[in-house]
C-alpha cells in the first residue's frame, strides 16, 4: 500500500510545516513588544492555521496508518 503511505507522510509533514509556522510566528510575536489588544488580535489570525495544520497532519498520519495497516 505503497500509494497510501507516501503521500500520508508528505501530507502530514506539509501539517507539521504549519505547526512550526504557527510556532515560529507566535514566538515572534511575543517577543515583538506588543501588548493589549493588538497582540490578542494577531495571535487570533493564527489559530485558523493552527487548526488547518492540526487537520492536515492528522490525515496524513491516519492515511499513513491505514495504509500500514492495508
Amino acid at each position: 500500500m505503497d500509494y497510501l503511505v507516501i503521500p500520508g507522510a508528505i501530507i502530514a509533514l506539509i501539517g507539521i510545516a504549519g505547526l512550526a509556522y504557527c510556532i515560529i510566528q507566535a514566538n515572534k510575536l511575543r517577543t515583538s513588544g506588543l501588548e493589549g489588544e493588538e497582540l490578542v488580535g494577531k495571535l487570533r489570525a493564527l489559530i485558523p492555521i493552527n487548526l488547518a495544520s492540526v487537520f492536515t497532519a492528522t490525515i496524513g498520519l491516519a492515511a499513513v496508518v491505514i495504509g500500514m495497516l492495508l
